[in-house]
């Protein structure tokens, strides 16, 4: 089964709430755990690994805390998952340069790469701010596309 990390997953839903309250110039690790319940520990990493990445900004002080390093709309949720995940790959034979033993007879390798690219290709057409719009979530008659994969 594919499925994001905890630390993906809360990467995005902190972006995401960022995105929702452009009006607050920085908010803390610990009030955007507070928000989701999540550790505020484990929340603090990875919000200062997003910001080495150059996805958000940190200020220090005593209004200090984290805001989008650009605008929700130009920031993918593959950035996001990239960033706290490492390369997003559905099988091991896209890992790296080691060639498996089955690659002379396996018959799966290239659709499956069709299918992580397709997947790639989904996650980087998502925005944040796409994320934090919780009408066309809603309703996704309104503008709104059907993903289908194909092999």
């Amino acid at each position: 089964m594919l499925k994001l990390t905890k630390k993906a997953d809360y990467g995005l839903m902190a972006l995401k709430y960022l995105a929702e309250h452009p009006e607050t110039p920085a908010l803390s690790a610990k009030d955007l755990a507070d928000t989701y319940g999540i550790p505020a520990q484990l929340l603090a990493k990875i919000l200062q690994h997003l910001t080495k990445s150059g996805l958000l900004r940190s200020h220090a002080g005593i209004n200090g805390g984290y805001a989008l390093a650009r605008d929700a709309r130009t920031i993918s949720a593959f950035e996001v998952i990239r960033a706290i995940d490492g390369p997003l790959f559905i099988t091991s034979c896209f890992k790296g340069a080691k060639s498996c033993e089955l690659t002379p007879s396996c018959t799966i390798k290239e659709p499956l790469a069709r299918v992580n690219d397709t997947i790639i290709g989904v996650l980087k057409s998502i925005s944040i701010q796409d994320l934090a719009e919780h009408e066309s979530a809603a309703h996704p008659a309104r503008g709104q596309k059907l993903v289908t994969l194909a092999l």
